[in-house]
C-alpha cells in the first residue's frame, strides 16, 4: 500500500500532535501524547529510531524517527500487512503485533515481534523506513511473546523472551535460547528459565524484557506489575545464564505518571543515557516518556531519585538530550490531495485497495458490507488520538450514498460513537449513533437525528480532557450545531480509542459510497 506522510501546515498542529510548547533547551513529557504503545527505541549515528505495537491494525508496527529523541516523525510502517493473511482479514481485536524489539546488528535493521498465537516473527531491512523484509517465523508457538535478542562478543546469539499467561497457561519468567547469529531459527529445542520472578516478593506479570550487555554485565530491563499499576526492574549476571540480581528502578513514587516501565535505554554519541517508557491513559492509549539515566555501583538510576535509594520516578520536564531542533511530531490532517494515503492511517484489519480511491484531492471510501455494529468491521480507517485535547473536522459529500448505507466519522473502542449520515427508502438523515460494549455485540443506538438538507455536510468531532468528546455539524464549515449528548471516549482492546472515517452498507455487499474533502486535526 502506498502511504506517505504529509507535511503540517500549521505549526499550531503541533499541540495537537502532543507536542508541548517549552523553553528551546527542555521538552515536557510525555514526549508522544498518542498510542505508541510498548515503545523500543535505538540510536544508529546520529539518529535515532522507534517501533511500537500495532496489534490488529494494519498496516503494522510504525516506524518513528528523530534527531533528539523527543521530536519524532513517523515515516513508515515494517509491516504493510500482517500475517497470516486470512486470520488478520477480519480484525482481531488485542491480537496480532505485541511488543517489539528494534536492533541495528550486522548492517541492518531488525525488529523482532511477537504474535502471541503463533510466535516470534523477524524482519530486516537496510533502510529504516524500508522496504523490510516479509515476515520470517523464528519461534513458532502459543504464548510466547516480546522478544529480544542479544548478540555476544564471542559470536553466540540468543533470545530471551515472556510468556503470556492467557495463551501459555503461566507467566512472570522470562525464557532464554540459543539463537543462530543470522536469526534463521533456533539452535536448541527448549529454553532455560533465567529469571523467576514468582520467586520475587510482591512481582507480577514479569515481561516486556530488553537484553543489553555494559561492562561485563549482562542487563535485562523488565517490567512488573502491570501496565496501570507497575514499575520498571533491571536483572544483572556476570553469566548469561545467571543467578541474577534484582532491583526496581523506576516506580511512580509521588509524580502523577502511573505504570511507568517498558521501554529502552538509548545512549548519545556523547555518552548520555536515556529511558523510554509509556504510561498507560485508558482512552488515550500508551504514551511515551523519555527519562534521564544515569549509572550508578553498575545499576542505573532512571528519572529523578528524590530519596536517594537508586529508584528513581519520572520527571515532568527536562533538559533535552540534544538542543537546536524544531518541534515536529507525527502527522494527523491528511487533505487527500496526494496519490497515497497520509502515514497516521491503519485499517481494522488487512486492507484490501477496493475500500478506497484517491482522486482530485478527495477520498473516496466505498460502503462496505456489515452484519452488526462496527466491531468486526476491517474497513474503518483510523488513527490515534495525538493530543487530550483537540479539535477534528471534516467534510462529507453524501450524493453517493445507496440505501442502506451508514457513513461518517466516528470515535471508535469498547464503547464507540459516530456522527454521519444514514441512507434509507431514497432519504437522507444526518445522525449521531452510540454503542456500548462493541466487543459483547452492542446494538447500535440513534441518540439523535435530523434530515439532510445538502448532500455536502462538515462533521467535527470535539475532544477534550478525559475524552469527553461533543459531535456537530455544518453546511457552511462557520455555524455549527451540537447533536446529542458527550461522548466519553473508551479505550480498545490492549489499545486506546482510535478516531477515523467509515463507510458501511447494512447488507451482503458493497453499494454506494462517501468522497471525504478532508481531516483537519487542530489544537484546542
Amino acid at each position: 500500500m502506498l502511504i506517505r506522510c504529509l507535511p503540517f501546515f500549521f505549526a499550531a498542529l503541533l499541540a495537537a500532535c502532543g507536542v508541548a510548547p517549552t523553553a528551546d533547551d527542555e521538552y515536557r513529557n510525555p514526549i508522544l501524547h498518542a498510542d505508541y504503545s510498548d515503545p523500543d527505541a535505538i540510536r544508529v549515528g546520529d539518529k535515532y529510531y522507534l517501533v511500537s505495537s500495532s496489534f490488529n491494525s494494519a498496516p503494522g508496527l510504525p516506524l518513528l524517527e528523530s534527531p533528539d529523541m523527543v521530536n519524532w516523525t513517523l515515516v513508515g510502517h515494517a509491516l504493510p500487512q500482517q500475517v497470516p493473511l486470512d486470520v488478520f482479514a477480519l480484525p482481531q481485536h488485542g491480537k496480532g503485533v505485541w511488543a517489539p524489539c528494534l536492533r541495528y546488528h550486522d548492517g541492518k535493521f531488525w525488529i523482532f515481534y511477537p504474535d502471541p498465537d503463533f510466535g516470534i516473527y523477524v524482519i530486516t531491512a537496510t533502510s529504516f523506513a524500508g522496504p523490510w523484509s516479509a515476515p520470517r517465523l523464528l519461534l513458532a508457538g502459543k504464548g510466547l511473546i516480546d522478544p529480544t535478542p542479544l548478540w555476544d562478543d564471542d559470536g553466540q546469539a540468543y533470545l530471551l523472551h515472556a510468556l503470556a499467561k492467557s495463551r501459555a497457561g503461566f507467566n512472570n519468567v522470562l525464557t532464554l535460547r540459543r539463537m543462530k547469529p543470522d536469526a534463521s531459527g533456533m539452535l536448541d529445542d527448549a529454553g532455560r528459565v533465567v529469571i523467576d520472578a514468582n520467586k520475587l516478593p510482591g512481582y507480577t506479570t514479569l515481561e516486556g524484557p530488553k537484553f543489553y550487555k555494559r561492562d561485563g554485565y549482562y542487563y535485562v530491563f523488565a517490567p512488573a506489575g502491570g501496565v496501570e499499576q507497575g514499575w520498571q526492574s533491571v536483572f544483572r549476571s556476570r553469566s548469561i545464564d545467571g543467578p541474577y540480581e534484582v532491583r526496581i528502578v523506576l516506580a511512580q513514587g509521588a509524580s502523577a505518571v502511573n505504570g511507568p516501565h517498558q521501554g529502552a535505554w538509548v545512549q548519545t554519541p556523547q555518552g548520555e543515557d536515556w529511558f523510554f517508557h509509556f504510561q498507560d491513559k485508558r482512552a488515550y492509549g500508551r504514551v511515551v516518556h523519555l527519562q534521564p539515566m544515569r549509572w550508578r555501583d553498575g545499576w542505573p538510576v532512571i528519572g529523578e531519585d528524590v530519596a536517594g535509594s537508586g529508584t528513581g520516578q519520572p520527571v515532568a520536564r527536562h533538559r533535552k538530550p540534544v538542543a537546536g531542533y524544531a518541534s515536529t511530531a507525527p502527522a494527523t490532517s491528511d487533505e487527500f490531495d496526494g496519490a497515497a494515503l497520509g502515514l497516521q492511517w491503519q485499517w481494522n484489519a488487512n486492507w484490501r485497495p477496493e475500500w478506497y480511491a484517491l482522486d482530485g484531492g478527495r477520498l473516496r471510501l466505498f460502503g462496505q458490507p456489515r452484519a452488526g455494529n462496527l466491531w468486526d468491521v476491517p474497513s474503518l480507517l483510523l488513527q490515534k488520538l495525538p493530543a487530550e485535547s483537540f479539535t477534528v473536522t471534516t467534510k462529507l459529500d453524501v450524493s453517493g450514498m445507496a440505501d442502506g448505507g451508514d457513513a461518517g466519522l466516528v470515535m471508535y473502542g469498547l464503547d464507540y460513537a459516530w456522527l454521519g449520515v444514514r441512507r434509507a427508502d431514497g432519504k437522507s438523515r444526518l445522525a449521531l449513533v452510540n454503542c456500548h460494549k462493541a466487543n459483547a455485540k452492542c446494538r447500535e443506538n440513534e441518540e439523535a437525528g435530523v434530515a439532510l438538507t445538502s448532500p455536502q455536510v462538515w462533521l467535527r468531532m470535539q475532544v477534550r480532557v478525559g475524552g469527553v468528546t461533543r459531535f456537530s455539524y455544518s453546511y457552511d464549515d462557520r455555524a455549527y450545531t451540537p447533536i446529542g449528548a458527550p461522548f466519553t471516549a473508551a479505550m480498545g482492546r490492549w489499545v486506546g480509542a482510535q478516531m477515523g472515517l467509515f463507510s458501511a452498507s447494512n447488507g451482503a455487499a458493497a453499494v454506494g459510497h462517501i468522497d471525504i474533502d478532508h481531516f483537519r486535526v487542530t489544537p484546542d
